[in-house]
């Protein structure tokens, strides 16, 4: 599935949103578009940046796709505002980075042979990531990946600019065990790279401060009976659970926790935690629970007020609500801005370069990337009710 979304220079959509999902022709049904589908595409103008936003609209993280979406299409026009990128005007096409891999993968070899992206931008969980930069690589495609993952992403091509265990997870394990006297963790996460590789260095940061694992577990994607690790979790008696749940996993994981009566005695560290997720677990089911992100709604600063002001004067008062790993789009297309800026080009070669040194400007402030890592202001929160309560910057 794939939604086309053009942005002229003086920022509205040239489309209604009615009209911004386009259907291929019937002959393109079974993935390969007609002669008819593949002379429009070539008719377009030259001075188009046309940009694939690979973004999860299904499964588990799609929970943060009506937000990332959002989220890219207002960088775009605000980017499309200034006069584009190196006087390039951006085309941004949606396509699902959710459902079976290889449905994805086929869907990012179709935007780049017969769409002709130039680059890509991806939201998504870092199975996707694995497995498509394959596909960017032997393209030759820049791509940039925005939220939360694991750290360590270092292929030729791929600039990551999300959240990593080292700023994110360490700060605040060692705050729990400081300031909660937390020292027994169970780790509950989805089965998947993600969770697998922030365990490893969770593990190594909980052992920093004297505590020990009591239990660890990793769940299918979907899942949403928790019973069973429910009772595993009760029995163990830990301090702490640190839940890497994805998206609506996280939401039914959450809610269970609650409901049977965990949240009241036992506290949680949650990873890819937003103001989305939170929403959806409900105030009841959120005593005790923590995060640490890049973002939080509510952190006062200007360049936040200002997203979000912006935001909702382009998608109104009931757009979908805003939170960390759905902005990340937003922050991916400014981080491409001040690449290219900087680069004088949108060549792979000095982007690449260009971007592994660079501090660039979105809704978190200044971020900071140097040797290809991202650093950015961290903020610990707790939640409280339907939103989070920030306790310090760490």
């Amino acid at each position: 599935m794939r939604a086309t979304v053009n942005f002229p220079a003086h920022g509205g959509p040239a489309l209604p949103p009615s009209m911004l999902l386009r259907n291929l022709s019937s002959s393109a049904a079974d993935g390969a578009l007609s002669p008819s589908d593949h002379a429009l595409l070539r008719r377009r103008g030259s001075n188009r940046l046309r940009i694939g936003g690979f973004i999860c609209c299904s499964g588990s993280p799609g929970v943060w796709g009506p937000c990332a979406t959002n989220s890219a299409q207002l960088a775009v026009a605000e980017i499309n505002r200034r006069g584009g990128i190196l006087g390039r005007e951006i085309e941004l096409s949606i396509y699902d980075a959710g459902g079976p891999l290889d449905e994805v993968l086929d869907r990012a070899e179709q935007a780049i042979a017969f769409d002709e992206v130039d680059l890509i931008v991806g939201l998504h969980t870092s199975a996707v990531r694995v497995a498509l930069r394959d596909v960017t690589t032997r393209h030759r495609i820049p791509y940039i990946y925005t939220p939360v993952y694991e750290g360590g992403e270092r292929t030729p091509g791929v600039m990551a600019i999300g959240e990593t265990p080292r700023w994110q997870s360490r700060p605040a394990i060692h705050w729990l065990a400081d300031v909660r006297k937390a020292q027994r963790w169970y780790l509950i996460g989805s089965d998947y790279v993600w969770p697998w590789q922030s365990h490893r260095a969770v593990k190594n940061y909980i052992r920093e401060t004297g505590g020990h694992v009591v239990g660890e577990e990793f769940v299918p994607l979907g899942e949403d009976n928790h019973e069973p690790h429910l009772a595993r979790i009760r029995a163990a008696k830990p301090d702490v659970v640190l839940i890497s749940l994805i998206g609506t996993d996280s939401v039914t994981f959450n809610r269970a926790f609650g409901e049977c009566g965990l949240g009241a005695t036992t506290l949680r560290l949650a990873g890819a935690m937003d103001e989305t997720v939170l929403l959806g677990i409900g105030a009841d089911n959120s005593e005790n629970m923590f995060c640490a992100s890049g973002y939080f709604t509510g952190t006062g600063a200007r360049a936040n007020d200002e997203f979000q002001s912006r935001y909702h004067a382009m998608f109104g008062p009931n757009a979908p609500p805003i939170g960390s790993v759905g902005q990340s789009s937003y922050e991916g297309l400014r981080f491409l801005e001040a690449v290219a800026n900087k680069a004088g080009s949108l060549s792979m070669g000095p982007m690449l370069a260009a971007g592994r040194n660079i501090v660039y400007s979105g809704a978190r402030g200044p971020v900071t990337v140097r040797d290809g890592r991202a650093r950015m202001p961290m903020h610990l929160a707790e939640a409280d009710g339907l939103d989070f309560k920030l306790i310090k910057p760490i």
